[in-house]
């Protein structure tokens, strides 16, 4: 048994979102101290095969957290001393939000699940990007998660956006821009090619880049495509499949499945790793998987159905800090069973 599998029961007794917090302090404790590298020499693992080149940044290995565990920039460099080849902050937004009233996070622990309704809280675009200009970087690729803020209508949105980026743009290695989230009202909205268009056509001309959209796993195929001819159109540098998402599934034990906001984890790892495919096939530029991601077989799967990065937020919750050192090691057995020389050799080779 592991640490965090013996704390895990005491620190489930608290409410989720204290329970993160408290993780956040601990590791935002242990940020830049001798600790730092006592972790990294844990879990960091090293090896030629799990490097990649992806939208011009190098990843050490394909594993990164997802944005939302680190909402404000507070703490990238001791998450990359916890294994993580990548990590994306965030969302920012162009105001400083509260986010929506608490309770707004809940564990399904019987379903390895989440749901959030968070709101995208956060400290705003001005105070993260003095935090990023002024903190050193973590020595992975920093992504940088831009969301709409609340009270911004949606007419409006592309400038929000444009706001956002303009404050973090020296730090990021590359930006996401979070059209899905189901948190934000009618954010889900600007999934549609006009507003695609002005929201990515401003921050192409602001010089942003690498540029990745955040999709729903909600949309229709044909929503999907309308996207997907946009982010052609416009030479957008990545897609992220997927967000949380408002389907709840007929497999969820737990009672807090009747709450509002979306659902992340292993219910909906399966439907996340099939967009992946749908994506993969009507699109050359590279997919950052997303949802349900916990183990190396997972990890695995999306990394054969097309794509070249992973991402894990409740993971990281229900398995602990060594979600990230187990994964990578379980891919390199993956790799060395099907004769793959690298994970790049292994993305796609499911698609037909």
């Amino acid at each position: 048994m592991s640490l965090y599998d013996a704390a895990k029961p005491a620190l489930f007794l608290f409410p989720p979102e204290t329970a993160h917090n408290t993780v956040h302090r601990g590791l935002k404790a242990v940020q830049d101290t001798p600790l730092e590298a006592v972790l990294a020499e844990r879990y960091a693992v090293t090896d030629d095969r799990l490097q990649q080149s992806v939208f011009g940044c190098e990843f050490p290995t394909p594993v990164g957290v997802a944005a939302g565990f680190d909402k404000n920039a507070e703490i990238p460099r001791v998450l990359t001393a916890l294994g993580f080849g990548h990590v994306e902050i965030g969302g920012v937004t162009a105001e400083r939000q509260p986010g929506n009233p608490q309770p707004r996070m809940f564990r399904l622990p019987e379903d390895s699940a989440l749901i959030n309704r968070m709101g995208f809280n956060n400290e705003g675009a001005d105070r993260i990007g003095d935090r990023l200009d002024r903190e050193p970087q973590p020595d992975v690729p920093l992504g940088v998660n831009i969301g709409k803020s609340k009270s911004t209508p949606l007419a409006e949105a592309a400038d929000d956006y444009l706001y956002t980026y303009e404050r973090v743009a020296d730090a990021g290695d590359y930006f996401a821009v979070n059209v899905s989230s189901p948190n934000t009202p009618g954010l889900r909205s600007l999934q549609n090619r006009d507003s695609l268009e002005a929201i990515f056509g401003g921050l192409k001309a602001a010089g942003a880049a690498p540029l990745l959209v955040k999709l729903s796993p909600d949309l229709p195929d044909p929503a999907v495509e309308d996207a997907l001819a946009v982010v052609d159109d416009l030479d957008l540098d990545g897609v992220i499949a997927t967000n949380t998402t408002t389907s709840r599934p007929d497999s969820l034990q737990n009672p807090n499945k009747a709450e509002t906001g979306g659902l992340s984890g292993k219910p909906i790892e399966d439907d996340a790793t099939d967009q992946i495919r749908f994506i993969a096939e009507r699109t050359d530029v590279p997919i950052i998987g997303v949802g349900g991601v916990s183990d190396a077989e997972g990890a695995y799967e999306k990394i054969r159905a097309g794509a070249s990065l992973v991402q894990l937020y409740t993971g990281l919750v229900f398995e602990g800090p060594a979600v990230a050192r187990d994964i990578n090691e379980g891919l390199l057995d993956l790799l060395e069973r099907d004769g793959f020389d690298s994970v790049e050799e292994a993305v796609g080779v499911d698609l037909q």
